[in-house]
């Protein structure tokens, strides 16, 4: 089997931010995901999407703690039998359901017409990593672009049986049959940092550098779980923000995050503040402006010895 980065080239988002966070056009708690408007059979692309995404957690919850073959891609970086098992199953869900629509997946790189208005994007373990050494921190995630906007997308935990799930519209997650929506919130001050390269904007910008910078710590509480699952967990109230450098167009990590993200309302830029993909790159993802503007400045703050 291939083994890629899993990214493509794709158009930019020019978004700096996401809905209100009180939306009229979101439902109530408890309801189930409505009724399909992408597809006029059956499945709508955001249920199709949860479903792939519980497929991928499925395997992977059930491979966990397994002795697994390894496959070396780069330095330090590496995919076992369950990413790749993971990934075939989420593959063949979508396959099954939407044939003419293309895949690109982290470890089977991309399959269908380079020119195909709808693509889907699947990292099936973020997280391999703490994985391989049993650790239950990871994330399954899968979206759906069309003409260059994420349309539909889930990130499924696979050990505690949440799916975070967008339509582009709504943000919620679903536990068994119950749907709750997602509500950003700044309170618990927990902001996940990515440090993992590659790292494009250094030393301009380093994000390990926010760790030691007092201001954060006189404000924040830094986390690193090294997994995207935290991105969602910024759309659940679950963490403050997320920061990360980094090339994000069309990343198969980063984009079921992202579209959660700007569906539950939270303030979404560059690390420069630019609308994603339009400047420096990387990513700031908080809860609200207020959060936002603080590590924004400090993400801006010169480089110090």
């Amino acid at each position: 089997m291939q083994i890629s980065n899993g990214e493509i080239d794709g158009e930019t988002d020019g978004e700096s931010g996401g809905k209100s966070g009180g939306e009229a056009n979101r439902q109530s708690a408890g309801h189930s995901i409505g009724q399909p408007t992408e597809q006029s059979h059956g499945e709508s692309d955001a249920q199709l999407a949860l479903r792939a995404a519980r497929a991928g957690a499925d395997v992977v919850r059930a491979m966990y703690g397994g002795s697994l073959a390894r496959f070396e891609k780069s330095a330090g970086d590496f995919a076992t039998a369950a990413d790749l098992a993971a990934e075939q199953a989420i593959v063949d869900v979508l396959r099954a359901a939407r044939p003419d629509d293309a895949v690109t997946g982290e470890e089977s790189g991309s399959t269908g017409s380079a020119a195909a208005p709808r693509r889907w994007l699947v990292d099936p373990l973020c997280g391999t990593l703490n994985y391989d050494v049993r650790n239950m921190l990871v994330g399954v995630n899968v979206a759906l672009r069309v003409d260059g906007e994420t349309t539909a997308a889930a990130t499924a935990d696979p050990f505690s049986g949440e799916v975070f799930w967008t339509d582009g519209q709504q943000a919620r997650v679903r536990l068994g049959d119950t749907d709750e929506d997602l509500v950003p919130s700044a309170e618990s001050a927990l902001v996940d940092v990515n440090l993992d390269p590659p790292f494009p904007n250094a030393p301009g910008f380093r994000a390990v550098r926010l760790l030691a910078d007092p201001g954060f710590g006189r404000r924040f509480r830094p986390r690193v779980v090294s997994t995207t699952l935290a991105v969602a967990w910024v759309a659940a109230g679950r963490r403050a923000a997320y920061v990360t450098d980094g090339d994000l167009r069309d990343s198969v990590h980063f984009a079921a995050g992202i579209a959660l993200c700007r569906a539950a309302g939270c303030t979404v830029t560059g690390i420069d503040g630019l609308p994603l993909h339009t400047g420096a790159g990387g990513l700031i993802v908080a809860a609200d402006q207020e959060t936002h503007a603080a590590l924004l400045a400090l993400a801006g703050d010169p480089v110090r010895p």
